[in-house]
């Protein structure tokens, strides 16, 4: 589930566009802390350093922030690079020195790693981490006011599907166990002997010379007295698939997968959690030595 479906009336927030130098992305230990996007942005510092004296340049990228997360994009086709939801996002900093370095630090969707994302501005790093620092509390009020407070009905209907599903599962077995004391019952009937002195009638009429009815038996290839064959008796399986009015009986779990997504609670788990843990907002200094300076 994103975060757009979960939050309606976004208010004066407005989306925010910054151009910058992309560095790169490294994964981290710890999803906080000074030092550990310390060492992130000196490795990825050094790794532009190198590029550079082979004669590559550094890739410009398009950041756009809103409450529904932080993209990065290309510039030119607008292809969206990497997509980091405000939740997933833990640590935030920028360089109090130059005013030019900044850093976050995001859990990604499919390894559930820390990666931490290193950005080249031109000046505005402290603003670009305000940025993100009131979009995050917006979403998560957002969050509380619309999606937070539905946690509760969504676990009592995730509840009621699976008590649903058991008693198809209950009415299925019940039905297969009917089925089976029929198929006795006319096993039993076939091979009954004569009554004493009665005249025995055929075990397939009954006493007024008639075909009892059953809803199993296979439609029988003895012609009637009238020399045409009974009309064909509908099988089992096809009961099952309409009620007594010729209409399908309703399935719940037919629906599409779009329409009940098994993994909904989970994702709104995650997302509270997510929330609950904030996001740290910091100014630090990232040039410790000369090799700093000179990326």
């Amino acid at each position: 589930m994103s975060l757009e479906s979960m939050i309606t009336g976004v208010g004066p927030f407005n989306s925010h566009l910054y151009f910058l130098q992309f560095l790169g992305s490294t994964e981290v230990e710890q999803p906080k802390g000074t030092e550990v996007v310390r060492d992130a942005v000196r490795k990825l510092k050094f790794a532009r350093h190198i590029k550079k004296s082979e004669g590559q340049k550094t890739p410009k990228v398009e950041l756009q922030i809103s409450i529904y997360g932080v993209k990065i994009l290309d510039p030119k086709t607008k292809e969206v690079q990497h997509n980091c939801q405000l939740h997933r996002i833990s640590f935030c900093a920028d360089d109090k020195t130059d005013k030019r370095i900044f850093t976050f630090i995001c859990k990604d969707s499919e390894s559930n790693k820390h990666l931490c994302y290193v950005f080249d501005s031109e000046k505005c790093a402290e603003e670009i981490t305000l940025t993100i620092g009131q979009a995050f509390d917006l979403a998560y009020r957002k969050f509380l006011e619309s999606g937070g407070k539905d946690v509760e009905t969504r676990k009592q209907i995730a509840g009621l599907q699976k008590r649903i599903q058991e008693l198809e599962t209950e009415n299925t077995e019940l039905k297969n166990k009917v089925q089976d004391l029929e198929n006795q019952l006319r096993i039993t009937q076939v091979h009954a002997p004569p009554a004493g002195c009665v005249t025995p009638k055929s075990p397939s009429t009954d006493i007024f010379d008639m075909v009892p009815f059953s809803p199993i038996s296979p439609q029988s290839s003895t012609p009637t007295r009238n020399g045409t064959q009974p009309p064909p008796v509908p099988s089992r399986s096809a009961e099952i698939k309409r009620d007594l009015f010729g209409a399908e009986p309703f399935d719940p779990f037919s629906c599409g997968a779009g329409d009940f997504p098994p993994d909904i609670q989970s994702k709104l788990d995650e997302m509270q959690e997510g929330f609950k843990m904030g996001l740290t907002l910091e100014g630090t200094v990232f040039c410790l030595d000369p090799l700093d300076s000179r990326c």
